[in-house]
């Protein structure tokens, strides 16, 4: 299934997340030089008995490979593209980021298929209090407003999230208690900007889909189709 959807595991490196939140970090320092900058986080309680270098964590869902490491933190290379593309163009000193190391080819799916590639931003536009839960309402550029699908996936500063309701180019998300205290929801307020990956599936699909849109325009411009060129002898099946 994996190998089928593009995802794999090649020589050990470990490419894929879940968006279950396993500890949340702090941004230690953030120092910038030519090509970007060196971002320190400190991990929390999450566990870098496992982590080598090359490993990559999820830090605010931007998949950022391990340079450096002790106990209590790691030290990885942020290009210049994701620091304005990403939320890190707002962080600074403090900031909490949501952290998950990458999975084993035997870990669990708690979530669904995350790669830590930040597809755009989003803006938080309502917080409400719901019950037990809280209600937000993110916008998002209209250039991904189409991946997004009611009750399907979708991942916010690395977090596996359901979306409830949709009106145009924004989405609504319902949380539950379980999931405020275990991540950085809790400090969101309005205006904020979050870090969004749209479901893996739904570019692949799409993919498929311009690919045979091209393949039916070519064949209805030339006249020329594999079925013919399957009969005439000149490929085979």
């Amino acid at each position: 299934m994996l190998i089928e959807l593009g995802i794999n595991f090649i020589e050990g490196k470990k490419l894929m997340f879940t968006g279950i939140v396993e500890a949340i970090g702090q941004v230690k320092a953030i120092n910038l030089n030519a090509s970007g900058a060196r971002v320190v986080i400190a991990s929390g309680n999450l566990d870098l008995s496992d982590v080598k270098l090359g490993d990559s964590i999820a830090t605010n869902g931007i998949c950022l490979t391990v340079v450096d490491f002790d106990g209590a933190s790691y030290s990885a290379d942020v290009s210049t593209e994701t620091l304005t593309r990403t939320g890190f163009a707002n962080y600074g000193t403090g900031t909490k980021v949501n952290l998950e190391k990458a999975m084993l080819p035997t870990t669990r799916f708690g979530g669904h298929m995350v790669s830590g590639h930040v597809d755009g931003i989003g803006k938080i536009l309502s917080i409400k209090h719901v019950g037990n839960s809280i209600e937000y309402w993110i916008e998002l550029a209209d250039s991904l407003k189409q991946y997004v699908a009611e009750k399907g996936s979708i991942t916010v500063d690395g977090i596996s999230l359901t979306v409830n309701s949709i009106d145009n180019n924004r989405f609504r998300l319902t949380i539950v208690p379980h999931t405020t205290e275990q991540t950085i929801i809790s400090t969101y307020q309005v205006g904020q900007v979050v870090n969004l990956e749209v479901d893996l599936i739904a570019r692949y699909i799409e993919r498929l889909l311009f690919c045979q849109e091209q393949e039916n325009t070519a064949q209805t411009s030339t006249g020329i189709s594999k079925e013919l060129l399957l009969r005439s002898g000149f490929i085979k099946g």
